[in-house]
């Protein structure tokens, strides 16, 4: 996807650990309302414990992904004034930062759309969208927080849900998926817990389903639109997710996997995964 959808924390004003509120569960240790420095973060916007999260009781810090919103707005939008410097700019920055992470998540997504041969027939205009939200991230503090981003998720959702229902059918085709055999699943559906060991699930549509702590071991995810799926505790031993869409590193840090876990190219195996 390229470094700048990426986050890159060296190059951020550590915007995650201030703007974002979080509470007391499973995920963080403590409280934290939004606009509060976490207490560890340090003054050079490092984290002191960014080595043993998971062991210290942050192991939703391990799990958030920017993708790259946090450098845009830190060296590009503000221009390198970090918010202690600039304290007056502080609110501001803090109030852009969550509006140009969902810009750079439909960036994320619209690049992926555009390298999808099967998406060809609305190629041209899967790169107009993805040129106009480059071109908002560009705009002024003042300009993104007027921006109707709720109007432009759903714009941008038409595109990609065409461009999933395009790729999952030359999929099937390709794969020789037989229908009769496949349960079929709609968006957003209830899998928590699901047993869906050795499941085929090659070019289904899984957009939104929960699938937290569902059992997906050795699992055909081939081709499957994996968009916004909630892989929270999921087990993805052995499961094969290459040639997948739209699936993020966010999303992967968030289940459990192994060495037997086939992963897309662009995706890393997160380090707490077991040999």
């Amino acid at each position: 996807m390229g470094e700048r959808l990426q986050g890159d924390c060296e190059k951020c004003f550590g915007l995650c650990c201030v703007a974002l509120p979080f509470a007391a569960s499973v995920d963080f240790a403590v409280d934290k309302n939004a606009g509060q420095p976490c207490q560890n973060l340090q003054s050079d916007f490092r984290c002191g414990i960014h080595s043993r999260l998971r062991k210290e009781g942050f192991r939703g810090c391990t799990v958030y992904d920017c993708f790259g919103a946090g450098q845009k707005v830190s060296n590009i939008t503000f221009k390198g004034r970090d918010w202690r410097e600039a304290p007056e700019s502080a609110s501001l920055m803090l109030e852009v930062f969550p509006i140009m992470r969902q810009l750079h998540e439909l960036l994320y997504y619209l690049t992926e759309a555009v390298a999808l041969q099967p998406a060809r027939p609305i190629h041209d205009a899967l790169r107009l969208a993805l040129e106009e939200i480059d071109r908002l991230t560009l705009l002024t503090p003042g300009s993104i927080i007027e921006l109707d981003i709720a109007a432009r998720r759903a714009e941008i959702n038409a595109l990609l849900l065409k461009t999933s229902e395009l790729v999952r059918a030359d999929a099937k085709l390709q794969l020789k998926v037989p229908s009769k055999r496949q349960k079929s699943y709609g968006r957003g559906a209830d899998l928590m817990g699901a047993n869906l060991r050795k499941a085929d699930l090659r070019g289904a549509n899984l957009r939104g389903a929960y699938l937290i702590a569902a059992d997906l071991r050795d699992a055909d995810l081939r081709a499957a639109d994996l968009i916004g799926a909630d892989f929270r505790d999921a087990d993805l031993r052995g499961a094969n997710l290459i040639g997948s869409i739209f699936l993020t590193q966010s999303q992967l840090n968030a289940a459990k996997g192994d060495f037997g876990t086939k992963l897309p190219q662009a995706l890393t195996r997160p380090s707490h995964w077991i040999a």
